[in-house]
C-alpha cells in the first residue's frame, strides 16, 4: 500500500496559512507528498524547499486569474496536485489543516483496512474549526463537522472546488464519493490567524468566487455556536499561534443573520432529535 499526500498553495506566508506545520503533520505516514505552489508574492516556495524532505515533491503553477467561478480554479490547482499522486490512496490537506500526531496511526490503519474493499471511495475526518483563538472552535451545521480527506487514487474523481470531490462514473454524471470514518481529527486554523491577514486573504480570494471584499470582524458571530476547546493541539503548530487564556468573545449585541437563525434551528433539531444536519460531500457506507 502506498498513501500520497497533496495540497496547493500561493502566498501562504503573507495570508497566515500553517502551510510547513500542515505538511509535517502528516509526513511521518505518506510515501509521497506532492505540493503545487502558485506563483506568489512570497517566500511560500523556498519555505517548502526548505522543509528539505526527499517525500516532497514540488510543481510550480501559474493560476488562471480569469477563472471567477464559484472557486473553480482551487478546483484545478487542486487536481493538479492530486493527478501527479502515484499512490493507491490520495490524502488532501490544505494550508490550514494540521492532524494531530496521535491520530496518525489511526489514519494509516484506516487505509490499510479498506484498501482491498472498492466500495470504500473515501475516508473521512471530524473537524475542528478553530475560530478567534486556540480554545475556542465553532460547532454550528453551517461549519461541516466532517469531511473527506482521502480518496482512492485510482478512480475517476474531480473536484468543483477545494473542498471536496466528485466521483464520475458515467463521464456527464458526479456523485460523492462513498466513505468510511477514520477515527481521526483535523485541525482547522484558518480563523485563528489574525484579522488583518483573513482581511486580506479575503480581497485577494474572493474574486475567484466573483464576490466582493467585506470586512471581516471576528466578533460578529453567534456567540453560542463558540465552544470551549478543552483538548491538545498537534504538537508541530504549538507555537505557530499567539497563546490566549480564554474561549473567544463574540460581540453580545450582535444581531443573527437569517442563514444564522436557520442554524439555530437546525441546532434544536439535533439537540431534540439525535439528528446531524450538516452538509455531507460525501455517503458513509459503514
Amino acid at each position: 500500500m502506498k498513501i500520497s499526500a497533496f495540497t496547493f498553495i500561493k502566498n501562504g506566508q503573507l495570508l497566515g496559512y500553517p502551510f510547513v506545520e500542515s505538511i509535517k503533520s502528516i509526513l511521518p505516514i505518506v510515501d509521497e507528498f506532492v505540493v503545487n505552489v502558485g506563483a506568489s508574492e512570497d517566500d511560500t516556495l523556498q519555505f517548502i524547499k526548505d522543509i528539505d524532505d526527499p517525500k516532497i515533491r514540488i510543481i510550480e503553477s501559474l493560476w488562471n486569474e480569469n477563472m471567477q467561478d464559484r472557486g473553480y480554479v482551487y478546483g484545478q490547482q487542486k487536481m493538479i496536485a492530486q493527478f501527479n499522486c502515484t499512490g493507491d490512496w490520495a490524502f488532501y490537506l490544505e494550508g490550514d489543516e494540521v492532524v494531530h500526531e496521535d491520530d496518525l496511526q489511526k489514519i494509516r490503519e484506516s487505509c490499510k483496512q479498506h484498501q482491498d474493499n472498492p466500495d470504500v471511495e473515501a475516508i473521512t475526518f471530524d473537524y475542528y474549526h478553530f475560530y478567534g483563538n486556540t480554545n475556542s472552535y465553532l460547532d454550528s451545521p453551517g461549519w461541516y463537522r466532517r469531511e473527506a480527506r482521502i480518496i482512492r487514487n485510482n478512480i475517476r474523481t474531480y473536484a468543483p472546488d477545494g473542498l471536496f470531490w466528485l466521483v464520475l462514473k458515467k463521464n456527464k454524471v458526479g456523485r460523492y464519493p462513498k466513505s468510511v470514518h477514520s477515527n481521526a481529527r483535523i485541525y482547522h486554523y484558518g480563523w485563528v490567524r489574525s484579522e488583518s491577514q483573513m482581511n486580506l486573504k479575503s480581497r485577494k480570494i474572493l474574486r475567484y468566487w466573483s464576490k466582493p471584499h467585506k470586512e471581516i470582524d471576528y466578533t460578529q458571530i453567534d456567540k453560542d455556536i463558540i465552544k470551549e476547546f478543552q483538548g491538545s493541539h498537534p504538537a508541530v503548530i504549538q507555537n505557530f499561534f499567539p497563546e490566549e487564556a480564554a474561549v473567544f468573545q463574540a460581540d453580545p449585541s450582535y444581531r443573527l443573520s437569517k442563514k444564522e437563525k436557520k442554524h439555530r434551528i437546525m441546532l434544536l433539531f439535533e439537540k431534540w432529535f439525535g439528528l446531524e444536519t450538516s452538509k455531507k460531500h460525501y455517503k458513509e457506507i459503514l
